[in-house]
């Protein structure tokens, strides 16, 4: 539909940048680092992670054959992506980068945070540090939010206080850290623990 060509959805130039960042961690990462490094996603290496998130631009063909079993979804993926060389997989990213598909570029908001998540997997799975975005912190820690509701109900029992920026969330005994810090911890990231203060 070239008509939806010319809509401009929101977040979706921060997506556009995000992705292009992503490709940058991943191109600088050694071939061991790349094929079987550690990220926080369990069993997942780093480009695991990546053909995760370009197999969220195909949700009809990539979850509806799976039903409501996410997990499966995400695995096979995986596994499909795991048949392409390097330079395949990143030459997809590429054009992944530059021509999100409709359907991404209309949930750009939602996406934003689940790509940020994903790529500070990647980068804190192998001890790598960055400046994150401002808007992609603040939609880490939205995301975190929202994955909290079904993982394991942190929102719901702490008084969340971001320290970068954001005004707190709910009720119940602080926490405090950065955005993202929080966001991840919310997701059920337990390595960044330390970074956050437990009042």
């Amino acid at each position: 539909m070239p008509f939806l060509d010319a809509i401009s959805f929101p977040h979706e130039e921060e997506l556009r940048a995000e992705r292009r960042r992503m490709i940058e961690t991943m191109a600088e990462l050694s071939d061991e680092e790349f094929q079987s490094g550690r990220t926080l996603c369990s069993r997942w290496a780093p480009r695991d992670v990546l053909a995760h998130v370009i197999f969220l631009d195909y949700p009809l063909a990539s979850y509806l054959p799976h039903g409501p079993r996410i997990n499966a979804a995400n695995q096979a993926q995986v596994e499909r992506a795991r048949r392409l060389s390097r330079d395949r997989l990143m030459e997809w990213a590429a054009h992944w980068a530059d021509r999100p598909s409709v359907t991404s570029r209309a949930g750009a908001a939602f996406l934003l945070g689940d790509l940020g998540m994903h790529h500070q997997d990647v980068l804190r799975g192998l001890g790598h540090e960055r400046t994150v975005p401002d808007t992609v912190a603040t939609a880490i820690f939205r995301e975190g939010l929202q994955l909290s509701l079904w993982l394991n109900r942190r929102v719901l029992r702490h008084r969340l206080v971001p320290t970068d920026g954001h005004r707190p969330v709910g009720r119940g005994p602080e926490v405090r850290g950065t955005r993202e810090a929080l966001g991840m911890w919310l997701a059920g990231r337990d390595s960044v623990k330390g970074e956050l203060e437990f009042v």
